[in-house]
């Protein structure tokens, strides 16, 4: 697929779920606007950690800054001298109250396969509320799907919750 390219492979059911919440002293505007470049979201991975293994990956996003439906973010990398890689397409952006992204082909992760990934914001007295979900099933076959059955579920609630934690410590 070619950036700006809106096709997208049709995925069987996600049956597997992972979301965190957290409470923020922010405005649904504020937080919706931090959340809305791509490359805050992605941080955890972009860094160096021992849940990555030591390694990092690299988000790269078109024109758009992954700011429009259609918008589309590429990442890739190396975990254990693995190369890994995914696109991503953005499919729902309705600010300042939620925005989705989904794999538009099947990723090439070791231990979570197909995925749709967001977030949404509810406004409350003293700020808002933030819910960050991802909606993924297992790799389909092979060391990747084993990985999944062990990790996936590990992976998914570690994921969320950084998004959550991160977002958390920008507006503390």
């Amino acid at each position: 697929m070619k950036p700006g390219d809106t096709r997208r492979v049709e995925f069987p059911a996600l049956p597997l779920h992972a979301d965190a919440s957290v409470r923020l002293r922010a405005s649904a505007e504020e937080i919706f606007a931090h959340l809305d470049d791509h490359r805050r979201l992605s941080a955890h991975m972009t860094r160096r950690s021992w849940r990555m293994a030591g390694s990092r990956m690299a988000v790269h996003a078109d024109a758009a800054n992954a700011r429009a439906v259609g918008s589309m973010i590429r990442v890739s990398g190396r975990v254990l001298g693995i190369r890994l890689e995914l696109e991503e397409i953005v499919v729902e952006r309705d600010p300042p109250v939620r925005k989705v992204w989904e794999t538009t082909t099947p990723p090439r992760l070791l231990v979570i396969g197909p995925y749709r990934m967001g977030f949404a914001i509810s406004p409350e007295r003293d700020g808002a509320l933030l819910s960050v979900f991802l909606d993924y099933a297992l790799p389909d076959s092979g060391l990747e799907r084993w990985l999944g059955r062990v990790m996936g579920a590990w992976y998914a609630r570690w994921c969320t919750r950084r998004m959550a934690k991160d977002a958390a410590a920008h507006f503390r």
